[in-house]
């Protein structure tokens, strides 16, 4: 199986930059195909992979993800292609629309229109990375620019999308979607069937469907479910991921997380695969009294996480 490792900020245990370039690297030790770096409150994503990617030599790092009202696309053209030079061809980068709380309410930017700006940002982003220039004018951006980074090839761009609108444009503009707080029911009867009808009606490649799971390696399933739903409080409360838990019939995140013991754990990823997804981006729930626990039972269900992406 292709799993790929989320590191940073999903698990609740905040770790520095430096610490998720040793996850990174023990991440490729482990046998994972790609490390994952959330864009949140915390370390700047890109910059964290630049770093881990200097440490590593074969797995991919990838942005799970960056939200583009923080950025121009010229400008997030700029940083991935010179992060992609650095790393030497590996870079995947996942970007995102984040929420309107988030966007109005933090940053004060107007939440409008969100996928149309969205199709527009991923348009041009595509332009420069694929041909180095981009003429554009729509209603967000009016773009005639040029990025050219030495040693700097084109990379995959996949976009956080759920709903339909985001979904199709996944498919037609980019290289796929990655996916969160989405369980096997949603991925098999809302995901995979969208945005593979999307793209085949574009003519296009078939997408990459790349689910974001929790994962804890426990026999005590209620535990794992009660932390999941703790670190993961704020998502049932945000629309987008609020509708992808209906379709689910879950009412929090810990509904979805995936526990027990070796051949649970293993059988309950596997549905993933068979509902569709491509591949898995993990993120370790760990569970525990103490920090010392917590720090044990994310080493457990990491290994064992990576002797399944190593098969």
């Amino acid at each position: 199986m292709k799993i790929g490792l989320g590191i940073g900020d999903y698990s609740g245990l905040q770790a520095a930059p430096r610490q998720l370039t040793h996850q990174a690297i023990r991440a490729e030790e482990l046998g994972f195909s790609s490390v994952w770096v959330p864009q949140v409150m915390g370390a700047d994503a890109l910059t964290t992979l630049v770093v881990a990617g200097m440490e590593t030599k074969r797995v991919d790092v990838c942005t799970g993800v960056v939200p583009i009202q923080l950025h121009h696309p010229v400008a997030l053209a700029q940083q991935a292609l010179t992060v992609q030079s650095i790393v030497g061809g590996r870079l995947n980068l996942g970007i995102g629309l984040s929420h309107k709380p988030v966007v109005e309410g933090m940053w004060g930017v107007p939440f409008h229109k969100p996928a149309r700006r969205m199709e527009e940002f991923v348009f041009i982003l595509q332009d420069l990375v694929e041909k180095g220039y981009s003429s554009f004018a729509g209603d967000f951006y009016r773009v005639n620019a040029t990025v050219k980074v030495a040693e700097a090839t084109p990379f995959p761009i996949l976009i956080a999308a759920l709903g339909d609108k985001m979904l199709k444009i996944a498919a037609t503009k980019a290289a796929g979607t990655v996916t969160w707080m989405t369980g096997v029911k949603t991925i098999a009867s809302h995901i995979v069937p969208k945005i593979t009808r999307a793209a085949q009606e574009a003519g296009k490649p078939s997408p990459r469907i790349v689910a974001g799971i929790q994962v804890c390696l426990t026999p005590d399933v209620d535990a794992a479910r009660r932390r999941a739903s703790k670190v993961f409080s704020i998502y049932p409360t945000l629309p987008s991921y609020r509708a992808m838990l209906d379709i689910e019939g879950a009412e929090s995140a810990g509904d979805l997380v995936i526990a027990g013991d070796e051949r649970a754990v293993e059988r309950q990823i596997r549905a993933y695969i068979d509902a569709g997804a491509t591949e898995l981006l993990a993120v370790p729930v760990p569970i525990g009294d103490s920090r010392e626990d917590k720090m044990s039972s994310l080493d457990r269900t990491i290994e064992f996480l990576g002797s399944l992406s190593s098969e």
